[in-house]
């Protein structure tokens, strides 16, 4: 190794070995830094490089490029490095995760999340999380996930809202929060972006109860056609709006009968266990109004999946609900709109009401397929009782409650069925 003062001249002259590269050191008692070097390629190409111990073996680090480091500037970032090192910061392994950090797109990262959360995911969700990474953060592609930060995330959003309504952009800011948790965890980033960002819709309590009036206008606003019998059916049955979106004709049985049911399997319920729904009368009128395609299992939508659409569907039906009250107010200056509600205020506004009617808690429990209070835990394991007769007439009595409801609102004079 070559004792030679550096100067911003020398580093530009200095040569090559006869055999290779040249190392020189920065020799300068006075100016230099002890660990800084001059390396010059064989090629001609000349960098200043650190190197330093590390157990029984010397390690190298490239600081800049002579001509866009001066020696000063080169000297000033080596200080800088080899305090780093005394303090456990490591320049090569910082290089290579950055390395890697570059590589890590989002398109491909994003692939890698979805295909790790295909085996403990619901297809219906697996196709919701697909659908907002790889279509709505589309945008993102290019882009390395340690890359994306707050303000980026937070523009997308704005986007997705404008074009989708604020519905779709919570629900796909709830899914990229997910996979950047993900993301934390598997080491291909340090912070999650998402976090801070604003809900594009204000957070609206999960205890909204419709009352009987309620019902009664979103039933008669409803439109002919395949979403207002997905929204009867959820209002009749109580169910999980994807079972009902994505029901299939293998899953009905006995419509003619009074035994007629919808056997839900494992694979489409939210807690992947076989749940029985019994149906009323005026779900399997519902149903009868739903026609049969030839060689297609599923009752609604088009295409591989069943019906999609919510959100443009519900912002059309709320419009006609309100333009109606309008209409119908006795006194317009006193006129009030109907309170924000969601299609799984329908689900709520079932279980509480049935226990107006006098339905018992458990049998609620089992008519919403839900695994708590008297089926959790060790009841759960012994008790294995499906409760479908006890359904059944509560279901029943929900059907006739509805029934009444819309009767009474067109002025018949009916009364209500014995309570459960």
């Amino acid at each position: 190794m070559t004792q030679v003062k550096l100067t911003n001249e020398s580093v530009r002259t200095l040569p090559a070995g006869p055999k290779g590269d040249a190392i020189y050191p920065d020799a300068d008692s006075k100016q230099g830094v002890p660990g800084l070097y001059l390396r010059v390629r064989k090629t001609g190409a000349r960098t200043y490089v650190i190197q330093w111990r590390q157990g029984s073996g010397q390690r190298r680090s490239t600081v800049g490029k002579v001509g866009v480091l001066t020696l000063d500037d080169a000297r000033k970032k080596a200080r800088k490095l080899l305090v780093g090192i005394d303090e456990g910061n490591d320049p090569i392994a910082a290089k290579a995760r950055a390395k890697v950090s570059n590589k890590l797109l989002f398109e491909a990262t994003a692939k890698d999340y979805l295909e790790a959360r295909a085996a403990d995911m619901k297809a219906s969700s697996l196709d919701q999380c697909r659908r907002h990474l790889q279509l709505y953060f589309k945008p993102f592609n290019r882009l390395a996930v340690s890359k994306i930060d707050r303000a980026l995330v937070a523009a997308e959003l704005r986007t997705i809202a404008k074009a989708r309504g604020a519905v779709q952009a919570d629900r796909s800011r709830s899914t990229l929060s997910a996979f950047y948790a993900w993301c934390i965890g598997e080491g291909y980033a340090d912070e999650n972006p998402v976090i801070g960002t604003n809900k594009a819709s204000p957070d609206i309590g999960r205890d909204r109860v419709l009352t009987d009036a309620e019902l009664v206008t979103i039933w008669n606003a409803l439109p002919e056609g395949t979403y207002g019998r997905i929204v009867r059916l959820l209002m009749l049955t109580g169910q999980r709006r994807d079972e009902i979106s994505g029901l299939r004709w293998s899953e009905l049985s006995g419509l003619d009968t009074e035994a007629a049911a919808i056997n839900l399997p494992k694979e489409r319920t939210k807690n992947s266990r076989p749940h029985l729904v019994p149906l009323s009368p005026q779900s399997v009128a519902v149903l009868s109004e739903v026609a049969a395609i030839e060689s297609r299992d599923l009752l609604f939508g088009s295409g591989e999946g069943g019906f999609s659409g919510f959100s443009r569907c519900k912002e059309r039906l709320d419009a006609d609900i309100l333009k109606r009250a309008k209409e119908t107010a006795p006194d317009p200056a006193e006129f009030k709109p109907m309170p924000e509600w969601t299609l799984h205020d329908l689900r709520r506004t079932m279980a509480t009401r049935m226990a107006d009617l006098g339905v018992q808690p458990h049998v609620i429990e089992a008519v919403l397929n839900h695994v708590s209070g008297h089926k959790s835990g060790v009841a759960g394991i012994y008790n294995r009782s499906t409760y479908a007769d006890e359904k059944r007439a509560a279901l029943n009595l929900w059907g006739s409650h509805i029934a009444t409801l819309l009767a009474r609102a067109e002025g018949a004079n009916v009364t209500m069925l014995k309570r459960a």
